[in-house]
């Protein structure tokens, strides 16, 4: 089932970086360590800045390929699954972050390998 494609991933991505920045707020994130509310948002700034950089319909500058922004992507989610168990995360701070990283793990399988050109 790969049906993400270039199109459909370049619409993700502005909504996910503003949710990474907006949701450890509203989720009251952190209390099991600072660094979960920080890294969100670090990370949401980051997205918002490689999408703006990105060479698809939705990038402003188009100076990272998009084939860069499926590895960043990969990575981010690998390190987002391992982060609660590196920094002893727990609870909501924890969950959010294997969610998210699952979720991110889940949109790049998912992608549709003709539109990475």
């Amino acid at each position: 089932m790969r049906f993400v494609t270039k199109r459909i991933h370049a619409f993700l991505d502005y909504p996910v970086a503003i949710a990474l920045i907006v949701l450890p707020f509203l989720l009251g994130l952190g209390n099991s360590n600072p660094l979960a509310l920080q890294l969100s948002i670090a990370t949401g700034i980051a997205a918002f800045i490689l999408t703006l950089l990105t060479d698809h319909h939705l990038g402003v500058f188009r100076v990272v390929s998009y084939k860069i922004h499926l590895i960043v992507d990969f990575m981010v989610a690998i390190v987002f699954i391992i982060t609660p168990f590196v920094f002893s995360f727990e609870g909501i701070d924890a969950f959010y972050y294997w969610i998210n990283g699952a979720v991110v793990l889940s949109v790049v399988s998912m992608h549709n390998p003709q539109t990475v050109v």
